[in-house]
C-alpha cells in the first residue's frame, strides 16, 4: 500500500521538537497536502535547534508550533480539534529521573497519555493515533536466560529470535509504571472507544537530531563522548546487549502502521533493529573506536538494578502486518550520527552537559 499524492492530512506531533519528531515532522512535511502541527513544551536541550532546523525548510510553511504541555488538557484539546492523525512522542524518558521524581513522572507518562486519548476521543474524528511506549514493560526479562559468548550476552535458547509482543508484562520502575500503563491506555481506546490507535514498544533508536544528552540515547552518547574526548561510565561488565534501529527506519514503520490499518490498529508492536542489528555494549564501543580512529576514555561502576542483560526485539508482527523491515545498517547508523556531530559540533557542545555520568544501555528514547 502507498501513500496517495494529494492526500488531505492534519498531523499532530506531541513531542515534535524531540529527536524523533523531528525527523518524524520534516518527512511529513514533504507529503503534499500534509499540514503538521508540533504541539511541545521545549524544555528539552536541543529542541529549540530542531525547531530552526525544522521552520528553515522549504516545506515550513505547512509546520504549525504550538508550545505547550501534554499535561494542560484542555491545550492538548485544543490542537487536536480537527487533526486526522496524532504522533504521540512526548515523554519522560529517563529511569533515574522518574525514581527521583516519580509524581511528574506519572503526571507526563500516564496523565499526559491519558489526555491526548482524551483529546482523540473528544474531537469526534476518529485520528489514527500511534503511541511511542518502551521495552521496560517488560522488566529484567528473567525469562530470557543468557550465557557470555566472547564480549556479549547471548540467549541459552539458541532457537531464541527476539522479545515477542507475547512476553509477559512486568513494569520495574516508576518509569516502566507510567508508559506500561499509557500503552495499555491506548490499547483499550481501541477496544472501548474504537479509536484507530497503535502502541510502539521501542528498542534502542538512534540518527541525526540526536543530541546525546544523559536521558536521550545511548549509541549517540558514546560515540558524541568518543569524539569529544569526555568519560563513559560502563556499567556492569558492558555485555549488555541492545538492537539499534535508525530513526529514519522508525519513521518508515510509524507511516506503514498508518497505511495499513486495518491490520494495525488496536495491535501494540515490539519495534528495533532486531537481531541483524544488535550489539553488546564492549562491541558498540570497538566499531566507534574503528570508525573514529578514536579511543573511549571508559569509566567502570557496578551494574544499575533491573537492568536487562539481553533485550532484542522480535519485529516479526509489524512484517507481517505491513511489510516493514529495517534497511539501515550498524555502520551506517554510526555514521550519521558523526556526519551529524560534525555539522552540528559547537551547538552539541553547549547543549549536552558538561559532565555525563550515565551511558544509559538500558534506555530507550521516546
Amino acid at each position: 500500500m502507498t501513500e496517495t499524492p494529494h492526500e488531505n492530512r492534519t498531523v499532530l506531533v506531541t513531542g515534535g521538537a524531540g529527536f524523533i519528531g523531528s525527523n518524524l515532522v520534516e518527512r511529513l512535511m514533504q507529503r503534499s497536502g500534509t499540514r503538521v502541527r508540533v504541539f511541545d513544551n521545549l524544555s528539552r536541550p536541543g529542541v529549540s535547534h530542531n525547531v530552526r532546523w525544522l521552520r528553515s525548510l522549504d516545506s515550513a510553511m505547512e509546520l504549525e508550533v504550538i508550545d505547550g504541555d501534554i499535561r494542560d488538557a484542555a491545550a492538548l484539546a485544543s490542537a487536536a480539534h480537527d487533526v486526522t492523525e496524532i504522533y504521540h512522542l512526548a515523554a519522560q524518558v529517563a529511569v533515574t529521573t522518574s525514581v527521583d521524581h516519580p509524581r511528574s513522572d506519572f503526571e507526563v507518562n500516564a496523565l499526559g497519555t491519558f489526555n491526548v486519548l482524551e483529546a482523540a476521543r473528544r474531537s469526534g474524528r476518529r485520528p489514527f493515533l500511534l503511541f511511542t511506549s518502551t521495552n521496560k514493560v517488560y522488566g529484567g526479562l528473567h525469562s530470557v536466560p543468557v550465557t557470555v559468548e566472547g564480549a556479549h550476552y547471548r540467549a541459552t535458547d539458541k532457537t531464541f529470535r527476539g522479545v515477542s509482543e507475547q512476553e509477559m508484562l512486568d513494569f520495574h520502575s516508576p518509569y516502566g509504571c507510567s508508559k506500561g500503563a499509557a500503552d495499555q491506555y491506548v490499547r483499550d481506546y481501541a477496544r472501548i472507544f474504537h479509536l484507530p490507535t497503535v502502541v510502539f514498544r521501542m528498542s534502542c533508536i538512534a540518527g541525526p537530531r540526536q543530541f546525546g544528552n544523559e536521558d536521550q540515547g545511548w549509541v549517540a552518547h558514546f560515540l558524541y563522548s568518543i569524539l569529544e574526548g569526555r568519560p563513559i561510565t560502563i556499567y556492569g561488565n558492558g555485555y549488555q546487549v541492545r538492537d539499534v534501529l535508525h530513526v529514519s527506519d522508525l519513521v518508515d514503520a510509524m507511516q506503514a502502521a498508518r497505511l495499513h490499518q486495518k491490520q494495525t490498529c488496536g495491535e501494540i508492536y515490539n519495534l528495533g533493529g532486531g537481531p541483524d542489528r544488535s550489539v553488546s555494549v564492549r562491541e558498540m564501543l570497538t566499531k566507534m573506536e574503528d570508525i573514529t580512529g578514536r579511543r573511549a576514555n571508559l569509566r567502570s561502576s557496578e551494574i544499575r538494578p533491573g537492568d536487562q542483560p539481553l533485550y532484542v526485539s522480535n519485529t516479526d508482527k509489524m512484517t507481517r502486518d505491513t511489510g516493514w523491515v529495517p534497511s539501515t545498517s550498524l555502520h551506517s547508523v554510526i555514521e550519521s550520527l558523526r556526519e551529524f556531530w560534525h555539522a552540528n559540533r559547537e551547538i552539541l557542545r553547549t547543549q549536552r552537559l558538561p559532565v555525563l555520568a550515565e551511558d544509559l544501555v538500558s534506555e530507550e528514547v521516546a
